[in-house]
Formats: structure tokens, C-alpha cells, sequence
């Protein structure tokens, strides 16, 4: 008889619960939630293909493009830290990242995710913090800066490094993961701008990079961090449990490798990102730690590395599954270089393109921009609320929740980019008079951030990637290996998860019927 008052109480507190839960489950708009875990199930189930289910939640709002969920369905708890505000309304993201800026901060979650990883590097800070690193930093992605990256990184590595491995490989018949080139060489290029360092992983024997490897893991693992509740990881990282364990011996990777990088650099200072900072002074007027400098630096390396050369792995599928759209961009290639170098294709290729060559390509940079609206390098990011707001659709989002927008899902969207959304179009870039012309609502296409965090590194990004893509379709036309299927890998970035794995055939272009010229030497 005693056990009857506990079990009425639990059979009450259960029903009160139920009862709210239902009240709660009607008003939310996204996937199915289960009591208590919320969401959890669902996203753990579709971890995957994470965009694409975002994708799919999103399409089933109709044209609304917004929905809200919870991964904690507990009482002061759901509509709170457990609220997740899903959208991909161009109106919603302009107003999150530039009409309310102040109110859509990183946030402390974001922020505790990934402290470990990135500090209080300019990914990963607000406010004085945030804004004293873009200030400097934009001091090195001038005109004069761009040009000179050009020359003494970019197009250095390209013709003393990729060109003769792809020769090898082409000469050889044998097969190249072409993502971990193009992440070898553009970790080669970034080091260099960030730190006057030339790590060399881009080289004939393809060596083993400890801290590329640990990088990856180390992204992987924070990912992880957002997409379950806070406390689990938290737990996970007290024990040295599961990601948590691979994360902390990743994180001594990364950290003895930018310890060492910095200490050179304080050795003997130059004109690059790290010794900028070395010379400014952090909100307290005092000069940056090592340690803060290590994670400003690792900052610009994630930016730099990841998000140029997923893109141009992203591309090069898509130009082999259309082999008309690579038609025009070789044809462009050869009219610009036949307009500075003259007739001969041989001098086409003897030199990687200058800054004013690559300038002059508008379909290639329009290739490239739709290749980053299907396959954005970023494909979601995540804001805090710190008041209540309501977006311009209507959708009421209260302080202490999450804004999630998904640039991936931004391009996917027929309701923003027409019936053809999902065909690869880059004509849709071009004006009629043959100009470059990106839509006139900047919040349709997000691959580069847009408000007051708007990519610094935007302009040299489109150099980077033009000149790589000119440097191989000018000599070699790809094919995937049979049987290969390009896949999503789970990450910050939007890495193909098995690589990208080819064959080059060298590029012939002739001079009449009977008169082949071949522009790749591939003899020696």
C-alpha cells in the first residue's frame, strides 16, 4: 500500500509529461521527435547523408524553407538550448548575418565545441576578438598581396610539383586520387601565405603529413560535437571515450606542428599572415601568446586548405560528367592564352596562368560558382540567439536556441533557383553581354559567408581555383575510375569521402585534319 502514492506520482508526472510533449511535438515543424532524445535518433540514423536529409526536411515545408526541432525534449530544455531553427530562406539568412549581425553571434555552444580545435581564432570568436583579426587580416588579401601569391605560391607548386606528378601518372597509366593532390597543394599554398612555410606534402613520394591526417580527424570529431547534445560530448571528453579519445591525440598533432611553425616564424619574421599578428595587439592591449597565434593560424590553414581544394574536386566530377561545359571551358582557356602567348598550344601550358590571364576567365569562374552552389565547401553553419527575434518569415526563434542555415540546401531549392536547380548550369552566371554576373539577391548563393564575416579570401580562392583548373584540363582530359562513386564524407567540409579517383589521358588539340599537336609532354 505505501508503494501506491510513488507509483500514482510517477503515473501522474508521466502523463503531465506525455501531455506537454504532444503540445510540444505539434508545434514543431521538422523531422519526428521522440520523448526525451528529441530529434537524436533521426540525425544519428542520417549522419551519412546529413545534408541531404537537411535537404529533404527542408523541401517538405513547401516554401516556407524553414523548420524548428529539438534534440533535448525536457521542460525548460526544448525551447531553449535544445531548439534548432533549421532554414534556407535567402530573407531569414540576410537578416541572421547582416540586418541582426549582433544578435546571431557564434555563441557559447558553437563556441565550447570547437574551443579545443580553433580557440578564439577568427572562426571561432565575436565581437573585439573576432573584429581585430579580420582587420589585420585583411591587410594581406590586397591586389599587390594577390598577385604575389600567384607567383611565389600558387603557380610555383603547380609547375614544379602537381605538372609532374600528373605527367607520371598520365605517362604511366596509373590512377590518382586527384582530392588528395589538390588538398596537398592547396595545404602547401596556405601554409605559405600564413606562415612563410613550405611543408612540401605535394611532392613525387606523396609522403604521409602527420598533421594533415590529425586535422582531418580533428574536424571530423568537432563536428560531432554539434550535432548531439553538449553534456554527451562533455562525458565523452571526461572519460576518454570514443570521438573524444581520437580527438585529444589528434589535437597534439595539430598543436606540436603550429607550436613548431610559430616558434620559426619568431625566429625570423617576414611579410605573412603570422607576423602581422605578432606585431598587433590582442582587446587588452597586450601582443598575442604563442598559443593564441597557433590557433590563429590553424584558423586560416582550415580556411585555406579545406575549402578550395573541395571545391575543385567538386568541379572536376562535374566537368567529367559534362563533357560539353568542359568543351567551352578548354575552348576559353585557349582563347585568352592565344591572346598573350600566341598560336602555339606548347606555350600554353609551358607556364601556369598569370593573375591578369586568370582574370579574363568568366566561364571558367562561372563553372566554378555553380559547382560551389551544389557543393558548397561549408555546407551548413550554425549562430546563437541571444534575444528573442523573429525571422522575416515568421518563424519566432527565442534567445539561448540555434540557428542553423544550410548553404547546401540554399542551392538545391527550386523555390530559389528555378525547376533546374539541380542541373549544372553555368550559363545561369553569365549576363548577355557576356559578363560574370552572381545573382542580384547575395543571400541566394552563401559559398562564401555574406555580411560583415563575408570570406577575406574570396578573391584569392578564385585565382587558386582557376589556376589549377586551367593547369589540368589544359593538358589532360579526366576519367573516373570504373566503378567509382563520389560519396559525401561527414565533416566541416564537404570532402569526398573515398577521394576522387582518375585517370588522365593528355590533351591533344589539332591544326587541321591531318596535324595533331599533344600539349602534355609526357615522353620524358
Amino acid at each position: 500500500m505505501e508503494t501506491l502514492p510513488i507509483f500514482s506520482a510517477l503515473f501522474a508526472a508521466a502523463f503531465v509529461y506525455l501531455f506537454w510533449f504532444y503540445l510540444l511535438a505539434r508545434k514543431l515543424t521538422g523531422p519526428s521527435v521522440w520523448p526525451v532524445v528529441g530529434s537524436i535518433p533521426f540525425l544519428f540514423s542520417n549522419r551519412k547523408q546529413i545534408h541531404d536529409w537537411i535537404t529533404s526536411n527542408l523541401r517538405a515545408t513547401g516554401g516556407s524553407a524553414t523548420y524548428q526541432t529539438c534534440t533535448l525534449a525536457l521542460p525548460f530544455v526544448a525551447r531553449k538550448q535544445g531548439l534548432f531553427t533549421v532554414t534556407c530562406n535567402p530573407k531569414n539568412i540576410e537578416h541572421i548575418l547582416r540586418t541582426r549581425f549582433d544578435n546571431y553571434p557564434k555563441g557559447p555552444t558553437y563556441q565550447a565545441a570547437f574551443h579545443d580545435l580553433l580557440g578564439e581564432g577568427i572562426f571561432n570568436s565575436d565581437g573585439e576578438t573576432w573584429l581585430i583579426q579580420r582587420k589585420t587580416a585583411a591587410l594581406e588579401f590586397t591586389t599587390r598581396t594577390l598577385r604575389q601569391a600567384m607567383a611565389r605560391w600558387v603557380n610555383r607548386t603547380i609547375r614544379n610539383r602537381l605538372w609532374c606528378i600528373l605527367d607520371k601518372a598520365a605517362r604511366d597509366h596509373i590512377a590518382v586520387d586527384l582530392q588528395d593532390l589538390l588538398l596537398r597543394l592547396t595545404f602547401d599554398n596556405i601554409c605559405g601565405l600564413t606562415f612563410g612555410k613550405d611543408p612540401e606534402t605535394l611532392s613525387p613520394e606523396l609522403p604521409d603529413n602527420p598533421f594533415s591526417k590529425a586535422f582531418d580527424n580533428a574536424t571530423e570529431a568537432t563536428l560531432k560535437r554539434l550535432l548531439y547534445p553538449s553534456f554527451l560530448w562533455r562525458i565523452q571528453k571526461l572519460l576518454g571515450l570514443g570521438a573524444e579519445r581520437q580527438l585529444e591525440k589528434s589535437l597534439k598533432v595539430v598543436g606540436d606542428y603550429m607550436n613548431d611553425a610559430v616558434a620559426l616564424r619568431k625566429l625570423t619574421p617576414s611579410d605573412d599572415l603570422i607576423s602581422r599578428f605578432m606585431n598587433k595587439r590582442d582587446v587588452d592591449g597586450n601582443q598575442f601568446p604563442s598559443a593564441v597565434l597557433q590557433r590563429i593560424a590553424l584558423n586560416f590553414v582550415l580556411a585555406g586548405r579545406d575549402t578550395s581544394s573541395v571545391a575543385l574536386s567538386w568541379f572536376f566530377h562535374l566537368v567529367m560528367e559534362n563533357p560539353q561545359i568542359e568543351e567551352k571551358i578548354v575552348a576559353e582557356i585557349s582563347t585568352v592564352l592565344k591572346q598573350t602567348r600566341g598560336d602555339d598550344p606548347r606555350l600554353w601550358v609551358k607556364e601556369p596562368l598569370v593573375f591578369d590571364e586568370a582574370d579574363k576567365l568568366v566561364y571558367l569562374k562561372a563553372a566554378l560558382s555553380e559547382t560551389l552552389r551544389l557543393y558548397p565547401s561549408v555546407p551548413e553553419d550554425f549562430k546563437y540567439v541571444v534575444n528573442d527575434d523573429i525571422l522575416p518569415d515568421g518563424t519566432f526563434v527565442p534567445a539561448g536556441s540555434t540557428v542553423t542555415y544550410s548553404i547546401y540546401s540554399v542551392g538545391r531549392m527550386k523555390s530559389i533557383w528555378g525547376e533546374d536547380c539541380m542541373e549544372f548550369k553555368p550559363d545561369r552566371w553569365i549576363s548577355a553581354d557576356g559578363k560574370f554576373e552572381p545573382p542580384k539577391d547575395g543571400y541566394k548563393f552563401m559559398a562564401f559567408n555574406a555580411g560583415p564575416r563575408t570570406c577575406l579570401g574570396k578573391d584569392l580562392a578564385y585565382l587558386q581555383m582557376k589556376s589549377v583548373a586551367s593547369a589540368v584540363l589544359l593538358r589532360y582530359r579526366l576519367s573516373l575510375v570504373p566503378g567509382f562513386r563520389a560519396q559525401q564524407k561527414m565533416s566541416l567540409t564537404l570532402f569526398m569521402k573515398n577521394g576522387l579517383q582518375v585517370y588522365l589521358h593528355p590533351r591533344k588539340f589539332g591544326r587541321g585534319p591531318d596535324q595533331v599537336t599533344q600539349v602534355a609532354d609526357t615522353s620524358a
